[in-house]
């Protein structure tokens, strides 16, 4: 296991800023997700961090050695492409014994640990299989046994899931997140996939334009994101401006809302405040006992399968609720929303 740690790092290429000023410190035995849009600077950190790239400053750190100048070679590090970068005339065993070969390994030592990863991998029924007469999750796997048969002592994965489809990709994060926690290793994640960084990962850093804009668990970054710009990439839709009252309520478009946060500022303060779209309670009957009663009428309808997404006018405002529920409200329709005190956020930039 390997503590990562970056200090101050930051690259350029040329006139491009590409990473600028990021302090990172990943614990041993950590998964961690490298999460934004294209172009943020994920793919470039990832390099950086595996040594093939260097940074043009600041430093990078293995259990507090600085190897911002030791080559690829020499950090024993392992990647995984998003293109699987197999070899197309070497079958799976191998494809997979390849990097113990070039390290000069005794074939015996070689063998055992071959026969070792093929089961972990589940691939041992395939082992004279060459690359084009396999799945894509097969050869996935594959690139993923060929790294780990070196036993690195970080893990580096560059959207490995983006060419496979919709239940593969499922399929094969957990076969992920069950193999990093088998060989309890230190793995950096890049994604731009929401869903894919917060199933797979201990912590999340989200990336934009090359600055680090928030690192923490997948259920603070979700429900508690510090930046309105972190909770629109992770899906929120309800992000509204308020003013705390003397009575302590957040005074709304649509209404006073009680919120557990409101305490924290001061009265008369302008605050930003978001409501995720499922912390809504949808009803077409008014509930008395609720807090936060409004009423709206449904404007949208859109059927996803296992959810309802309604867009509801409340007032001059419109709010976006999800429901898990077999029930079709058709737009038109007076409903009645409820939420509840404690799921109503304020971005911490906005109390000061």
């Amino acid at each position: 296991m390997t503590q990562v740690r970056l200090n101050a790092v930051s690259k350029h290429f040329g006139t491009f800023v590409a990473i600028e000023h990021i302090d990172l410190e990943i614990e041993s035995g950590e998964l961690v997700a490298l999460l934004g849009p294209s172009g943020c600077g994920k793919t470039t950190t990832l390099r950086m961090i595996s040594g093939l790239e260097g940074p043009t400053s600041g430093e990078i750190l293995f259990d507090g050695k600085d190897v911002s100048a030791v080559p690829v070679r020499d950090r024993n590090v392992g990647m995984v492409f998003q293109r699987y970068a197999l070899f197309p005339h070497m079958n799976v065993e191998k494809n997979i014994s390849f990097g113990l070969r070039v390290r000069n390994v005794p074939p015996e030592g070689t063998r055992d640990r071959l026969e070792e990863i093929l089961e972990i991998v589940q691939l041992t029924a395939f082992r004279h299989r060459f690359p084009a007469q396999l799945s894509g999750g097969q050869m996935q796997r594959v690139a993923i046994a060929r790294t780990l048969i070196t036993k690195p002592s970080v893990l580096m994965m560059d959207e490995p899931l983006a060419n496979l489809d919709t239940n593969l990709r499922g399929e094969m994060r957990r076969f992920i997140r069950d193999l990093q926690q088998r060989f309890n290793i230190t793995t950096i994640f890049v994604t731009h996939d929401q869903v894919e960084a917060m199933e797979l990962s201990d912590r999340v850093a989200v990336l934009f334009d090359g600055h680090l804009e928030q690192f923490d668990t997948p259920d603070a970054i979700y429900h508690r994101p510090e930046k309105q710009s972190v909770a629109r990439f992770m899906g929120a839709s309800n992000i509204f401006e308020g003013t705390i009252a003397a009575d302590g309520k957040l005074q709304t478009d649509f209404g006073p809302l009680c919120c557990a946060l409101a305490g924290d500022s001061d009265a008369g303060g302008r605050v930003s405040a978001m409501i995720r779209s499922e912390a809504i309670t949808l009803s077409t009957k008014p509930n008395s006992g609720a807090d936060n009663r409004m009423s709206g009428i449904v404007r949208t309808a859109d059927f996803f399968g296992a959810t309802v997404s309604y867009g509801v006018r409340v007032g001059d405002h419109e709010l976006n609720v999800d429901e898990h529920s077999t029930e079709r409200i058709a737009p038109g329709t007076e409903v009645y929303l409820n939420v509840p005190a404690d799921r109503i956020w304020l971005f911490p930039d906005s109390l000061n």
